[in-house]
């Protein structure tokens, strides 16, 4: 078999969703190899506390900048593709794209074909709110002619709130659960034929298959093409 391409992984945001990316990466090679098969990775878990506080002061250009640094240094440990393991810091992808010669695996490009792919086109995103609010997600949906909604303002410190205080924190309530639910079946009679799990710890609360709508792990999807990336197939 041919060597397996090394995937550079920026984590720690938080280290809770990075964990299931370092699992799913590993369980995807072993599945595809057999044996003890496992996946090349170097990652760089940076310290969320600052990261989050930049995220609160709308200080975007220094995450940027964070994690742009992040990321030429696992290009110089070898690797040959990167990924960023939030959906948030995508708002930074081009910094981070910017200062690497090798591919940034991106995280709405993979979740906007899948959604193509199973014809879905109006879904609702369920993320942190600087995702659903800074128009980033949107924006580049629209250019796979993907229409994006979003919860109300209510639903959406809601699902902040229940990210940032809970999950991130390695915390997750039945009654949590149910306000998403909620949220999910608002966005329904609203018409949303499908629905995001835009940041990468709600696939510990929401399983996408049990939804009452089609749902997209953005986390899973992620992980399937570096995974294809990795086997080069």
């Amino acid at each position: 078999m041919s060597p397996l391409r090394r995937i550079g992984l920026i984590g720690g945001m938080s280290f809770e969703s990075t964990i299931v990316y370092y699992r799913l990466l590993n369980e995807a090679i072993r599945t595809a190899r057999g044996g003890l098969s496992s996946a090349d990775l170097v990652m760089h878990s940076v310290d969320f506390a600052p990261i989050a506080q930049m995220q609160s002061e709308d200080r975007w250009e220094d995450a940027g900048r964070e994690l742009a640094s992040a990321a030429r240094g696992l290009e110089a440990a070898g690797a040959q593709a990167m990924l960023i393991c939030t959906n948030t810091m995508h708002l930074v992808a081009d910094a981070v794209a910017g200062a690497i010669s090798v591919p940034l695996i991106h995280v709405i490009d993979e979740t906007a074909a899948a959604l193509k792919q199973a014809g879905c086109r109006r879904p609702l995103l369920l993320a942190t709110r600087y995702t659903m609010e800074q128009g980033f997600y949107q924006t580049h949906m629209a250019r796979h002619d993907i229409e994006v909604m979003v919860p109300d303002a209510q639903a959406r410190k809601e699902a902040h709130a229940i990210i940032f205080e809970e999950l991130c924190q390695g915390q997750v309530l039945d009654a949590s659960r149910q306000i998403l639910l909620t949220i999910i079946e608002a966005a329904k009679a609203r018409g949303a034929d499908s629905v995001i799990l835009g940041c990468t710890e709600l696939g510990l609360i929401l399983d996408p298959e049990a939804l009452m709508l089609p749902g997209f792990d953005s986390a899973v999807i992620h992980v399937q093409a570096a995974a294809r990336f990795a086997l080069g197939t």
